[in-house]
């Protein structure tokens, strides 16, 4: 018998693979999730079934293995993918198979423990997993699951081949450009349906058809076009079988229509020219921008609404009546600082009688810089991938650019400068490229130059380039090598490029995405960041300008007029108007105010809010504009409104804008284990602090005093105040208890809790003396300042107590406690810390507030189980809902139909009607308690007419 006389068995029982395959998938599944029902011992009567299930599962794994490498070795597949799955596959059968014998080791009473065999079953099924969903990729594509998802859908118009096969036909020759059009329409036609076969990651049949080399060279059986005869050609007489025939191309029933055959067989006859154009698989928006001319036949004044008119006529929709002032005002506030208007300005805005009276507001708004600014930072936090707290700052491997980007939303810094700043970056500003230094191992794709690449990709320009930083786009047009050349720009030394996360052999060339705006070539990294910051910035990057209107756009709105966000190539419902709002936006001198004021000041944007049911709806291409989306208040939005309207939600934030020379380091008794500093047990300490007056006569003296967990202060032996919350200030005047000459400040201070945590005293005190003498006494670092954790004898808050023996106190720092926005001296100081200052905390994360590790460029306006539970059980909420109720009680007391009425124009804008105010009234009672009150706010706060902007 001939030596490959077996070939054939070994090609049958290789196709058993996707068969046999099926069996440890669904066994070791099975089993894990039933082992999960006998942990701790419970249900012991599934355990022969699990045993069984293991067994077999590990021998099927093996045998699907087996059949895997018979299928490869025998049949036509090969590429990288396949060896992935391949590797992968083996290892799922050597886990399982470790697994089986654990299990068995344990039965036989070799072992007492479950856990090691439980963890071995757990590591099959997650190396089972990723092993199927690759075996999916190579059955079905790389994009298989990807390709379901909204936005990433299929874009392939095949109109355009239709069209293009009826222009060459009518031509008697071919010119250069007219043969490079066929050839990227053939190659497009590939992309679309070949490339999941016969891709440089999976080469069935040995046949690559993404690029020239491959086309050419040919599979396992020869070449497969033969220039200028396609019925000679294999690629031709394949596509051109019946769809059931043995051999057809494609195969999964996607058989090519009859015009894109025509193509490909014109391109074989017309010489198989291959263009050196790029191909353009994917719709891409042109990149330059100019500015379109109004509409003229409209009775419009406002250049939006001129566009949107024209826009509603062709759509036949007719305009709306734009809101009522009260609904006005809420939403402008919201909007442009996030805060929700008082009572008083309402009443003030609803009786004025001045026409000009919204484009008025929304001026007195956009100057209100440190409101605006404190809103408008979550925005530019997320797109930017900012924040306080998170993965890579304890490591150091992630800088905050809070203070640079704070300063530039305050003086409304031009945006193309902010730019420049971002790419080109000064020590402020520079966190932006230098991402995020993660620790150990990280794949090529997030390497800090590929992090720069991606984040300025999708925040600024709206592209997609983390799919191409570890192969080929399946979204866009970006190629890996693209991918690998704009990262190169951020690297101090040349790049490897490395698909999925294998190193291929080629070296990057250093190149901006878009290289018709010049060349980023220089000899240093620093010259490449400033050719990049001058590139990107130019006018005509139109791509950077569009981004940017679309996402105020959508801030404002609800709603881009290309959506999603980030992928700016896509169709928007009006590209006229993105493109004037764009162009005018450069020529404000890119004004970000003045951008966001010529939206509000429109009709457009003062039209009622739209409620769509589903999300489907706002996000479809077929979506047409009618109006506003009506939006969800966000996270930081329903944060601060509650901090208005009840009480402060926080009090301590991370960032303070208007922070004094006041040095934020806290001191408590110095405490050692094992000769080194630890956190304070719980526990009373005792603190003094000695310091002299000159003999002029005391005008005024007050101390600003916060003390974890709780307090007692005296001066010169008289009690002063007391305090049991850190988070408020207590601001006591002290001048009657100061001598000149010798003065004593003595502090009893508790730590809570049953471990060692966190404790601190953060004390100042400023006194004014005559002839404009001042002393500022303070904690700061700690310095001569004396503590003990003995209980003392005598009386040792006097001056004449003698603390020789005690210690000197330990400077604790600061970064156990968030800065005191209200630790100041002074009239103007905030009741409360913006929610936008505030670092990641669990409520605002159930709320939608995202971590921030990586660009959130949107969020969910969906509620979500947790929001719900957050809102309605959640512990935090419900003790500032409490802390409220008291505050309000010693107000209105039993005056209920004043508290009811109150709450109601704090929260809605709007006094109850009868209805609901003889509900709230009735449910408070005669003599209501906080209970009561409580739940009055959390009534009124879950109301739809107080979490959406309308």
């Amino acid at each position: 018998m001939e030596e490959n006389a077996w070939t054939w068995l070994f090609q049958l029982l290789g196709r058993l693979h996707p068969l046999i395959v099926h069996f440890p998938i669904g066994l070791l599944v099975v089993a894990l999730f039933l082992e999960v029902l006998t942990i701790k011992g419970k249900r012991p009567g599934l355990r022969e079934g699990i045993n069984w299930m293991v067994y077999l599962g590990a021998l099927f794994a093996i045998l699907a293995t087996l059949l895997g490498w018979l299928l490869r070795t025998f049949d036509d597949y090969s590429g990288e993918l396949v060896q992935i799955h391949q590797n992968l596959g083996i290892l799922t059968a050597v886990l399982s198979l470790i697994a089986a014998f654990l299990l068995r080791h344990t039965l036989a009473g070799k072992s007492n423990s479950l856990v090691a065999y439980r963890s071995f079953l757990l590591l099959s099924v997650i190396a089972l997993s990723i092993t199927g969903h690759l075996g999916a990729s190579l059955t079905h594509g790389e994009d298989f699951l990807s390709s379901a998802l909204p936005g990433n859908r299929d874009s392939y118009d095949d109109s355009k081949a239709e069209a293009l096969l009826d222009q060459l036909n009518q031509l008697d020759s071919l010119s250069e450009t007219d043969l490079d059009d066929l050839n990227l329409e053939v190659r497009a036609i590939f992309a679309h349906n070949c490339y999941q076969c016969h891709s440089e990651n999976k080469q069935k049949g040995e046949l690559v058809l993404e690029n020239k080399r491959g086309v050419f060279k040919g599979g396992e059986s020869g070449a497969v076009i033969i220039v200028g005869k396609p019925e000679e050609s294999e690629i031709y007489r394949r596509i051109t079988l019946p769809p059931n025939a043995d051999g057809v191309m494609p195969k999964k029933g996607k058989v090519l229509k009859d015009n894109e055959i025509a193509l490909i067989r014109l391109w074989i006859e017309k010489g198989a020219h291959w263009s050196d154009r790029a191909l353009k698989v994917f719709p891409e928006a042109p990149l330059a921008l100019t500015k379109p001319d109004l509409p003229k036949s409209t009775g419009e004044e406002h250049p939006i609404d001129k566009w949107v008119d024209a826009y509603f006529e062709k759509n036949a929709v007719d305009w709306p009546q734009v809101v009522d002032d009260k609904t006005f005002i809420r939403r402008s506030y919201l909007d442009i600082i996030g805060l929700l208007p008082q009572p008083e300005s309402i009443d003030r805005f609803v009786t004025n009688l001045d026409p000009n009276k919204r484009s008025n507001l929304i001026d007195s708004l956009l100057n209100d810089t440190h409101n605006y600014t404190q809103h408008w930072l979550s925005f530019w936090n997320d797109l930017l991938r900012n924040d306080y707290s998170g993965t890579g700052f304890i490591t150091g491997g992630r800088k905050q650019i809070t203070d640079w980007l704070y300063k530039s939303l305050l003086e409304n810094k031009p945006y193309d400068t902010m730019i420049k700043e971002l790419v080109n970056p000064t020590p402020e500003s520079e966190g932006f490229i230098k991402g995020i230094q993660w620790r150990g191992v990280v794949n090529a794709s997030q390497r800090t130059e590929m992090q720069a690449a991606q984040n300025i990709g999708q925040s600024l320009m709206g592209v997609n380039v983390k799919c191409a930083s570890c192969h080929n786009s399946f979204v866009s047009n970006l190629t890996l090598d693209q991918a690998y050349g704009f990262a190169s720009i951020f690297a101090d030394s040349v790049l490897e490029l490395n698909r999925c996360d294998k190193p291929i052999g080629k070296m990057a060339k250093v190149n901006f995405l878009y290289p018709e705006l010049g060349s980023v070539e220089a000899d240093s990294l620093e010259g490449r960041l400033s050719k990049l910051s001058e590139l990107m910035v130019k006018p005509e990057n139109g791509r950077l300008y569009r981004t940017i209107t679309n996402r105020i756009w959508e801030r404002l709105m609800g709603r881009g007029i290309i959506e999603p966000l980030d992928e700016m190539d896509n169709t928007p419902w009006d590209g006229a108007l993105l493109d004037w709002l764009a162009a005018n936006f450069i020529d404000s001198g890119y004004d970000l105010k003045q951008l966001i004021r010529t939206i509000m000041t429109s009709k457009t944007y003062q039209l009622p809010g739209v409620n769509y049911k589903k999300l489907e709806q706002i996000k479809s291409p077929e979506y047409v504009f009618n109006g506003p989306v009506i939006r969800r208040m966000s996270a930081e939005q329903f944060t601060d409104a509650v901090s208005q309207i009840i009480a402060p939600v926080y009090y301590a934030a991370a960032y303070d804008p208007v922070e004094e020379e006041v040095s934020s380091n806290r001191i408590w008794h110095r405490e050692r284990k094992s000769e080194r500093d630890v956190l304070p047990d719980p526990g009373k300490r005792y603190f003094r602090h000695t310091f002299t007056l000159a003999d002029n006569e005391i005008i005024k003296a007050k101390t600003l005093i916060s003390v974890d967990h709780s307090y007692t202060f005296y001066l010169n032996g008289q009690k002063v105040s007391s305090g049991t919350d850190w988070r408020k200030v207590d601001k006591p005047e002290v001048t009657r208890f100061l001598d000149p000459g010798k003065n004593v400040i003595a502090i009893e201070g508790s730590n809570e809790g049953n471990i060692a945590n966190p404790a601190g005293i953060l004390f100042q005190m400023r006194i004014h003396q005559k002839d404009s003498l001042e002393t500022m006494v303070e904690s700061g670092s700690g310095q001569n300042w004396k503590s003990t954790d003995t209980a003392p004898h005598g009386d040792w808050r006097d001056k004449t107590f003698d603390d020789e023996h005690w210690e000197e106190v330990r400077n604790y720092g600061s970064k156990h406690w968030d800065m005191l926005l209200s630790f100041k001296f002074g009239d103007s100081i905030p009741s409360f810390a913006r929610a936008s200052l505030v670092r990641q905390h669990p409520f605002m994360k159930a709320l939608g507030r995202p971590s921030r590790e990586n660009v959130a460029t949107s969020r969910d306006n969906q509620a979500t189980l947790l929001q719900a539970l957050e809102l309605t059980n959640g512990a935090y909420f419900n003790k500032v809902l409490e802390e409220g109720a008291g505050t309000w009680l010693a107000e209105y007391d039993t005056n209920t139909e004043n508290m009811v009425t109150s709450l109601y124009l704090k929260s809605l804008g709007r006094k109850p009607t009868k209805e609901e105010k003889d509900i709230m009234v009735a449910a408070l009672g005669n003599s209501p308690d906080k209970e009561a009150v409580q739940d009055l706010f959390w009534a009124t706060l879950l109301l739809p007419e107080f979490q959406f902007i309308y």
